[in-house]
């Protein structure tokens, strides 16, 4: 069946006596109008029009902020960038300063005797006379350890909500401060406080600490918003989401600078909820028929309630073991973050009287730190417990960067005592507490700020969170990566760096709460690397030569089998010394004693390739 024609005339030359017009076969063609003469299009094309406006406004930063301000403020971390921990920083104007946090950190293996790791305080006892206060965001050691010894040296109110300050009163129990409690200012969430320059406000977060906050700060020459440690939970355990909605009535009035964690900034995607822990205790529990031993942070209470529910669940009963967790734990239940039945704990010599599969135990020492609870039950040390096979051990924190050989090891010992250990074989025993790369975004996004410092974090993680806020739209010459030390200004047009502070870290000693100076650390180091040797010798000054064979001790150099060949090696040293020595050597003891420092010191590098220290003693007749 063929298709009707019509016969459709095409005029390729309008001339009036139409010689050139040609005749086709064609489908008849109805021609169509142009949408853009309706009224409907017109109407439509305004309402996008308008749209994109909205977008711009919205999406417009600097629209939102006040340009004609001209106060400035400063940021200068002290702690917290180019590491993990030890989060210390200062916000201050010409004549108001504000502590932000003030955290410890963790030495590396070759601080030896060291504990802890504070900042350096040096910045802030040259702008002591205007610091008016130490805001702090929660709880965790790497943002509150520190305290204790900044309040050794300088006394300022105290910001915080109910359990950082209650972990705070804690440790000047331990440090016995408890007068420095008189400094606590309780604050609570949403309500504005003015601090000096600074209106501040805390703004209730989700992390992996109860309790946690950001906080927004209004100053001379904008607001600012400081995310601290975060992460975005849905379903947190205790019900309470984190703050979106007035993150973003700050981001609607215009936020000048925003401060961001970056721990997970390499991590695609969104960080789990803390509820998600749940169901692999609850696998766990129900199939263990021994003991079970949950090991985690102690400041993270929420892990340890879901222990708890779960043991109550399966008939068990509680022993916490170790002594940060127990204060924790009894800090939260007593201010009301916590609601368990007294009657399900009992102390640890109180195990014994009770089945195997009755017992649930949450202990300190998911790092494998050497004097927690579990590392000594792993050991046989700890006065209670003795693990046996048939435990269920399990570790509920992911090792922090450097601790991974300590957990390791703990790992092995565990193992070899019959126990089973639940680790990093179910991926849902532990969640972090920190945001990945989409809750990054989303923060980005409520906020919008015009200038983006990224903050917490390894240098490596500060460039992927730039590199995360550069593809929603931040302009990278708006982006600044910094390190401690670097004193960042800020105003309503600009962000550069004024200056460099003196920066670093103040080894501890925990079990005196004291400080260990640098040259005992390195003194400490250098043994370590390189050894010791000792010599007392008596020397005929006028015969130049030994009077008796000298006593020579080494340690960390030579084995015991060769200390007598090592000896005899020292003696001949000595003798050739004494017999080409200057006279002016045995003027004075020190004198003669550097130069066999030096001879000595010189022989063993040429033969062991090392730099031990030596300590001569000589006794001149």
């Amino acid at each position: 069946m063929t298709t009707p024609q019509t016969e459709t005339k095409i005029v390729e030359n309008s001339s009036n006596d139409n010689k050139n017009t040609k005749t086709y076969n064609k489908p008849y063609q109805k021609k169509q109008a142009n949408p853009k003469n309706f009224v409907w299009f017109k109407d439509l094309k305004q309402g996008f029009n308008e749209n994109e406006k909205v977008h711009a406004a919205r999406l417009n930063t600097d629209a939102k902020l006040d340009k004609d301000k001209k106060g400035w403020v400063r940021f200068t971390p002290l702690g917290g960038l180019d590491e993990i921990g030890g989060n210390c920083a200062v916000f201050e104007t010409e004549d108001s300063a504000i502590i932000f946090d003030c955290g410890m950190s963790f030495p590396t293996e070759d601080m030896h005797g060291v504990d802890i790791l504070i900042p350096d305080f040096t910045y802030l006892r040259e702008i002591r006379h205007k610091i008016k206060g130490l805001i702090i965001t929660h709880g965790h050691e790497d943002h509150i350890g520190a305290v204790p010894y900044l309040f050794k040296e300088l006394q300022v109110p105290i910001y915080g909500t109910s359990l950082p300050l209650a972990m705070i009163e804690n440790k000047f129990k331990e440090h016995k401060m408890l007068e420095y409690t008189s400094y606590f200012r309780s604050v609570k969430k949403r309500k504005q406080i003015k601090i000096g320059d600074f209106i501040v406000e805390w703004i209730h977060m989700t992390h992996s600490i109860i309790d946690a906050s950001s906080i927004a700060i209004q100053t001379p020459a904008g607001t600012i918003f400081h995310t601290a440690d975060f992460k975005i939970d849905h379903s947190p355990i205790d019900g309470y989401p984190a703050d979106l909605q007035r993150i973003a009535y700050y981001g609607e009035k215009g936020i000048l600078a925003m401060f961001s964690d970056s721990t997970n900034s390499y991590k695609p995607g969104i960080t789990p909820s803390e509820s998600v822990v749940g169901p692999t205790f609850d696998r766990l529990f129900k199939e263990s028929e021994g003991r079970v031993i949950m090991s985690t942070f102690s400041s993270n209470i929420h892990r340890v309630y879901q222990a708890i529910t779960h043991g109550i669940k399966y008939g068990r009963k509680v022993c916490i073991i170790g002594r940060s967790m127990e204060k924790n734990l009894d800090v939260a239940m007593n201010l009301g973050y916590i609601k368990l039945p007294k009657n399900i704990f009992i102390d640890a010599h109180e195990i014994g009287r009770y089945p195997d599969n009755e017992i649930l135990i949450v202990t300190t020492g998911s790092q494998g730190e050497s004097m927690s609870a579990l590392y000594r039950m792993a050991i046989d040390e700890h006065r209670h417990v003795k693990l046996k096979e048939g435990d269920q051990i399990i570790l509920s924190a992911k090792a922090i960067p450097g601790n991974e050989p300590g957990v390791s090891e703990l790992i092995n010992y565990l193992m070899k005592k019959g126990a089973k250990v639940a680790y990093q074989d179910f991926s849902e025993i532990h969640v972090s507490g920190h945001a990945a790369q989409e809750e990054q975004k989303l923060m980005l996004r409520l906020a919008q700020p015009k200038f983006f410092l990224p903050v917490h974090g390894e240098y490596n993680h500060l460039l992927r969170h730039k590199k995360t806020a550069e593809s929603i739209g931040i302009n990278d010459r708006n982006i600044f990566i910094m390190q401690d030390g670097d004193q960042m200004e800020i105003t309503a047009k600009r962000v550069r760096k004024v200056k460099t502070v003196k920066t670093g870290k103040i080894y501890i000693d925990n079990q005196i709460n004291k400080e260990i100076t640098d040259d005992i650390v390195v003194d400490r180091q250098k043994l370590a690397n390189d050894g010791i040797v000792m010599i007392i010798a008596q020397v005929d000054s006028k015969n130049k030569k030994l009077i008796n064979k000298p006593k020579v001790t080494s340690y960390g150099l030579v084995s015991d089998k060769e200390d007598s060949a090592f000896a005899k090696e020292m003696e001949t040293v000595l003798v050739e010394f004494l017999k080409h020595a200057k006279p002016y050597v045995f003027e004075k003891n020190r004198i003669f004693e550097n130069e066999v420092r030096g001879v000595i010191r010189k022989h063993i590098f040429r033969k062991m390739k090392k730099y031990p220290t030596i300590v001569p003693t000589v006794f001149f007749q």
